[in-house]
């Protein structure tokens, strides 16, 4: 309703402002078609007037726009006239200036009753050499009714009217195409509003017409799969996470348990011992489940310029001394923005997994591929399934070999590293390679990489 009456109102608004224009052209149309007419009877009269003879003017001709003409002397009174009712009182007072020529006017005599005429005089020079009267100076009056047009209101009230009634149906008819058109996205937001997060499954009705509103139907159902699909996985995860917290605190309880109920049994140290340790595992499974929330929550507008390779060497360089070595490879030193606690948790993780599943030793390669930097970290060991290639970057998803290797670990690792990278707009896979597990980092370059020589 509120477009229809905006619609109306300046569709009304236009139509008055044209309509006033027409009425003000109509009305200037006509007056100068009744003037023009007035100008050509006195030049006809003047130029059939010779020195000392006044023809008769022409007699008003029987139709609907009368032409009165009159000739007065200075004092008023009707020398020649063509028309009784001119005969004897004079059209106008007015009387035009020497050098005037005609002049144009309406008058309204008390003698007409309420009628106007529109008029043209005349000043007849008396001292001209062809001046048909000699002595006293004259006027020519050309006189003709006011026609309807100009002397009443119908105009004014015609197009005002039909502009009121074209507002109005324009108005209506706003609200008849905008009700239909807006009736699909009606049904959308009424199906927005019950997507609830009990009934995700709701879709919004997609229209059979192919419009902006169909394409508004389809990123609406896109958003809602999104939201799905969001709601979904923090459910799964909020399910995992209860899960493995589960665990350590199930643990740490029944300890406490055996220890309070048997006091004179339990070793005392040894209960204390495993409660601790219980704790510890606990206090990690969180550390990691605020890491994961830290990443997936971190804003771009803290990220710095950093040296990548310089990222990597230190990385490498905090690690402590194992028997499998690392070897770095940098051919280039790319520069990225991003976190470098951040990035530096995940090049941790990478090149501690890799050590724990190496036989032999570990490459880490840092390079560049078009516009992004690239980090490359490789072991010798027995690898990963394709099957399973995705799967690791589940949160809490452990793989048998990596139970077997890090019984104590969260399964969250893998997971806060891909969520970093591409919350840096990068990504973390896992490649194919002969032997062992590739694991490959890309991030967006934030200028052009150095060379080393």
């Amino acid at each position: 309703m509120r477009y229809a009456l905006t619609v109306g109102a300046l569709l009304l608004a236009a139509l008055t402002a044209v309509g006033a224009l027409a009425v003000y052209g109509i009305r200037h149309r006509i007056r100068v078609d009744v003037t023009d007419h007035l100008h050509m009877a006195v030049v006809d009269w003047v130029s059939r007037m010779r020195p000392g003879y006044v023809p008769p003017p022409r007699p008003v001709r029987p139709t609907a726009q009368a032409m009165y003409l009159q000739l007065i002397n200075s004092r008023g009174q009707v020398v020649a006239a063509n028309a009784p009712i001119v005969r004897h009182v004079p059209l106008s007072t007015v009387r035009p200036a020497p050098g005037d020529g005609m002049r144009d006017f309406t008058v309204c005599p008390s003698w007409s009753k309420g009628r106007c005429f529109l008029v043209t005089a005349l000043r007849l020079n008396a001292e001209a050499p062809d001046a048909p009267l000699r002595g006293e100076t004259h006027y020519i009056y050309a006189a003709a009714l006011e026609p309807v047009a100009l002397g009443r209101r119908y105009l004014e009230v015609g197009f005002g009217a039909a502009a009121l009634v074209a507002s109005l149906a324009g108005a209506w008819g706003t609200a008849v195409v905008v009700g239909r058109t807006l009736r699909p996205v009606r049904a959308i937001s009424s199906a927005m509003r019950e997507a609830t997060v009990k009934d995700l499954a709701m879709r919004v009705p997609v229209p059979a017409h192919d419009d902006e509103i169909a394409e508004f139907a389809h990123a609406s159902n896109d958003y809602l799969d999104r939201l799905e699909k969001a709601v979904n996985a923090y459910r799964r995860f909020a399910a995992l996470a209860s899960h493995e917290l589960r665990s350590p605190v199930t643990a740490l309880r029944t300890q406490l348990e055996e220890a309070l109920m048997y006091p004179g049994e339990v070793d005392a140290h040894a209960a204390l011992a495993g409660a601790l340790h219980s704790t510890e595992r606990l206090e990690a499974i969180i550390d990691d489940l605020l890491a994961y929330t830290r990443v997936k929550n971190a804003r771009p507008a803290e990220y710095q310029p950093l040296d990548l390779a310089d990222l990597v060497e230190e990385e490498v360089a905090g690690l402590p001394g194992d028997r499998v070595p690392i070897l770095l490879r940098a051919d280039v030193r790319p520069v990225v923005r991003g976190s470098a606690v951040q990035l530096g948790r995940v090049l941790t993780n990478l090149l501690v997994n890799a050590r724990r599943h190496a036989h032999g030793r570990v490459e880490v390669t840092v390079g560049q591929v078009g516009d992004q930097a690239v980090v490359v970290v490789q072991d010798d060991g027995t690898g990963i399934a394709p099957e399973d290639r995705e799967r690791i970057f589940d949160p809490f998803v452990r793989l048998p070999e990596g139970l077997r290797l890090d019984p104590g670990g969260s399964g969250l690792g893998l997971a806060i590293s891909r969520e970093t990278c591409e919350a840096h707009g990068g990504s973390l896979d896992v490649e194919d390679c002969p032997v062992g597990a590739r694991f490959v980092v890309r991030l967006p370059l934030s200028e052009p990489a150095g060379v080393l020589r």
